[in-house]
């Protein structure tokens, strides 16, 4: 492909694919299924029995989705930013600015492998939901958006928390003070009727809210927002978060101390 460099492009998402998923497959694959399998299991299956209908769908139905989204931003998130920064670390990034890439592709390739990733862990729960009879799709082109571009999203965000890191303690902060609690926060174990007028304000404040919803209406057909701010939002982030990247490469920010 003209202006491309194929070769070199494929060869990058190659390694980073095979470091970071073949090398410590129990690490990156296993362990977030057993994960996701005990929400599913305590969560959506044992409590779900207890729980009457929420809008319409059994209690596993609604949980699943974000159980699914949740674990689909956490592993891009931290394949990209573990990734840029250990090659930081062991100064394998000069080599990715020696070779003849651009700073797109070179963004292209931490981002794709972390993709790569994420949707495998994504048709690994999809698999144990079958198991529970909690997949369901009523829009599948909705659903690849949002699983791709919440993916896409949180790459290149744990590659900006990547290139802030000065140590491997300080990779977790975001996902330990942000990612996780408002994930938990953003409606994904309950519907945001059940919350006071003054929570349910804030929830809409909630970005993960809109992640949570538009996968739960992609997959179920119930929805608690509006769905096309939330697509609009998830291209605004894209888009933002690409050109912020593809600066801090320009200038070599974190990358060439």
């Amino acid at each position: 492909m003209k202006g491309i460099n194929v070769i070199g492009l494929y060869t990058m998402v190659r390694r980073e694919v095979e470091r970071s998923i073949l090398r410590v497959a129990v690490q990156a694959i296993v362990s977030p299924l057993i994960s996701a399998f005990l929400f599913i299991f305590i969560f959506g299956f044992i409590l779900g029995k207890r729980i009457e209908l929420i809008a319409g769908i059994s209690y596993m139905q609604f949980v699943f989705p974000g159980i699914l989204m949740m674990n689909i931003l956490t592993a891009s998130f931290i394949a990209s930013s573990h990734a840029l920064y250990f090659s930081r670390f062991v100064k394998t990034i000069e080599e990715i600015f020696v070779a003849p890439l651009s700073y797109g592709e070179m963004i292209i390739g931490f981002t794709g492998s972390a993709v790569i990733r994420s949707l495998i862990i994504a048709l690994g729960i999809l698999s144990i939901g079958l198991l529970f009879g909690a997949v369901t799709f009523v829009w599948l082109p909705l659903f690849l958006f949002y699983a791709l571009g919440i993916s896409v999203v949180f790459s290149l965000l744990g590659i900006i928390v990547g290139l802030w890191s000065k140590g491997f303690e300080q990779l977790n902060v975001l996902n330990t003070f942000i990612i996780m609690p408002l994930s938990f926060l953003g409606g994904m174990f309950y519907s945001i009727e059940f919350l006071p007028e003054s929570m349910r304000i804030i929830t809409l404040w909630n970005p993960f809210f809109y992640f949570i919803d538009g996968m739960r209406y992609s997959m179920t057909g119930v929805s608690e927002s509006n769905l096309l701010f939330g697509a609009v939002f998830i291209i605004f982030l894209i888009t933002g978060l690409a050109t912020l990247v593809w600066y801090l490469f320009k200038i070599g920010w974190r990358l060439r101390d």
